[in-house]
């Protein structure tokens, strides 16, 4: 276990990272579920995007289930804020649901966020909590959430999470999340797809793999390796370094020349990566990429890494969000600016806030259409969207099928200008929406199912 906690402290930024609409004529996403609304808002709800009416208010008794009052819904969310400092889904949860109480909340009961900071590893304390007192989990997240998978599974408390990160807890029952990652699948086919056979296809059979000395870390660096081989390319370098940290990467950077690498995958904290980089370059030696990771967008990464992101060349997949640099492309990511400018204006619009958002407009919109608010009706409600894009936060997610990878993704890249999207032909919008279906092989262990703990479906109410 000790181990394990050292190697996930170093990974923490790699494992946090990182749905049912119908289309009117002209393909815009109206994203309305099928369900009755006998307990509809009231006309002139506010709308987010796509989505119409997402809150509102409404004539509730008292509500029989767990977490549920005549005025109140509580949700709980998950964070590692004490932890890594990171507030981003706090600040998420107090903005949507400060719009959302504004406007009526859900069918006129409030939305009231239930904080469960893990600190890294205390999720099955936190989850015992939640499990007494939440009606269900929302736009959240915890890097060892693996630890409590199986106490939230056995009590039944559904999971509409903005990040997943350890097995037993991807794709485990009861989650529905509004994008991936996924348990069986490589979540970065079309990357490496546009990487290896378009954008750089001399880099193909020289890609290098660096990750941290941990179990978890390990294992991730065995699934990239085989999904880049099933993609046509070769890991012909491959190389550990000290969970607890590197003093000097100039080693590792003369490795990395002398092995003529000429794709680079980082699976660490991104701040060590700019110490490598940086390292690199006072080597004058530049790999053709440099999968940074999702962790990395963000002003932080450009600060440390600096004037060495002109001269290496990083990308990052983003689970197919909307690209904040071109906000005004998406009235959806402009209005989370707008609800964060009033609601929380000290705090950052980040990836994560984009990912919270999305989760939390799934829970709203599918609880909304509930006549009797219950746990079972809210997820059937959110499994019926077969499109859904947050109002315009993502590229569409089937969530009738949450264990197949959704086809899009968004690449952007960086330099020491900034963040912008990259030139990789997209298709749909700030998307492309071409990427093949890699099934890993290998076995990377398993999310845990209501079968696991003697329970089927039929026992959710």
């Amino acid at each position: 276990m000790r181990r394990l906690l050292i190697g996930v402290i170093t990974v923490l930024a790699v494992l946090l990272a990182g749905c049912s609409t119908r289309s009117d004529s002209n393909g815009t996403a109206s994203e309305e579920t099928d369900a009755a609304k006998a307990s509809a808002p009231a006309s002139g709800g506010p709308d987010f995007g796509a989505l119409k009416d997402v809150c509102g208010k409404g004539d509730t008794t008292s509500g029989s289930a767990q977490g549920v009052t005549a005025d109140e819904i509580k949700a709980g969310v998950f964070t590692d804020v004490g932890f890594n400092k990171t507030p981003d889904f706090v600040d998420a949860a107090k903005v949507f649901t400060s719009w959302c109480n504004d406007n009526g909340g859900i069918n006129g009961r409030k939305l009231t966020p239930v904080i469960h900071d893990a600190k890294l590893t205390e999720v099955r304390q936190r989850m015992q909590e939640a499990c007494k007192e939440d009606f269900a989990l929302v736009g959240g997240g915890a890097a060892l959430d693996g630890l409590g998978a199986k106490d939230r599974v056995n009590c039944l408390l559904p999971s509409y999470p903005a990040q997943s990160s350890l097995m037993p807890a991807v794709g485990s029952d009861l989650q529905l999340m509004p994008s991936g990652p996924y348990a069986d699948y490589f979540q970065y086919a079309g990357f490496y797809k546009w990487l290896l056979t378009e954008k750089f296809p001399a880099s193909a059979d020289s890609v290098g793999i660096i990750s941290g000395d941990s179990p978890v870390t390990k294992l991730l660096a065995a699934q990239f390796t085989e999904s880049i081989a099933q993609l046509g390319g070769k890991v012909s370098y491959s190389e550990l370094y000290p969970a607890t940290g590197v003093s000097d990467w100039t080693p590792y950077a003369q490795s990395i020349k002398s092995k003529k690498v000429k794709g680079l995958v980082f699976l660490g904290d991104f701040a060590s990566l700019a110490k490598l980089e940086q390292a690199l370059t006072s080597l004058g030696y530049a790999p053709d990429w440099i999968d940074s990771n999702s962790n990395s967008y963000g002003d932080p990464f450009i600060q440390l890494g600096g004037a060495a992101l002109d001269t290496q060349h990083n990308y990052a997949e983003l689970f197919a969000v909307h690209p904040l640099e071109t906000a005004s492309d998406s009235p959806a990511v402009e209005k989370v600016k707008e609800l964060y400018a009033k609601y929380a204006p000290d705090a950052k619009v980040g990836y994560l806030s984009l990912r919270a958002f999305s989760a939390w407009l799934l829970f709203a919109t599918s609880a909304r259409d509930c006549a009797e608010l219950t746990r079972k009706c809210v997820y059937d409600n959110a499994a019926k969207n077969t499109e859904w894009t947050g109002g315009g936060l993502q590229a569409p997610f089937d969530l009738s099928q949450p264990h197949t990878p959704s086809k899009c993704y968004s690449i952007v890249q960086a330099s020491s200008k900034g963040w912008k999207p990259a030139d990789f032909k997209a298709d749909n919008g700030a998307y492309r929406c071409d990427a093949p279906l890699v099934k890993y092989k290998g076995r990377y262990g398993k999310p845990i199912t209501l079968a696991d703990v003697g329970k089927s479906m039929s026992d959710l109410k």
